[in-house]
C-alpha cells in the first residue's frame, strides 16, 4: 500500500530522532528525569522504540500498532517535557518560552499520529 508522503515523514523524522539517542546519548540523558532509574539504558531503549516505531509505520500489518505506540511514548514523554521546565539546571540550557512551546507541540505530534489511523 501506498501512503501518504506526509506518513514518511513522520516515520523518518521518528527514526532519525531515535538514531540520536545512540549518536549523542549523553544530551538525552542530561534532561531524564532523576526520578527514573537507569538513564542511559532507557535512552536507548527509547531511541530503539524510536526507531522501530518510524520503521513500523511504512507497512500495512504494523502501522497501527506503530501509531498507538507513537501516541503512547509521546505521552510518557511528557514527564521528561514537565520534568524540563522544573528548574533551570532540568532545561538543560534551553530556554523557558522553547520548553513551554514544546507542550502543545506534543499534543500537535499525538494528532497528527491518530490522523493515520484512517489511512
Amino acid at each position: 500500500m501506498i501512503y501518504p508522503w506526509h506518513l514518511y515523514l513522520m516515520s523518518s523524522m521518528y527514526i532519525i530522532a531515535g538514531i540520536f539517542h545512540f549518536i549523542k546519548p549523553k544530551m538525552y540523558m542530561r534532561i531524564m528525569p532523576r526520578y527514573l532509574p537507569a538513564h542511559k539504558l532507557l535512552v536507548y531503549l527509547s531511541g530503539l522504540a524510536e526507531i522501530a516505531l518510524g520503521i513500523g509505520l511504512c507497512f500495512p500489518s504494523t502501522k497501527d500498532f506503530s501509531i498507538y505506540g507513537i501516541i503512547i511514548m509521546l505521552l510518557v514523554f511528557l514527564l521528561v517535557h514537565f520534568y524540563m521546565l522544573s528548574s533551570k539546571k532540568a532545561g538543560a540550557g534551553i530556554p523557558t518560552w522553547i520548553l513551554i512551546v514544546r507542550l502543545p507541540l506534543q499534543f500537535l505530534l499525538i494528532w497528527w499520529a491518530w490522523f493515520y489511523l484512517q489511512f
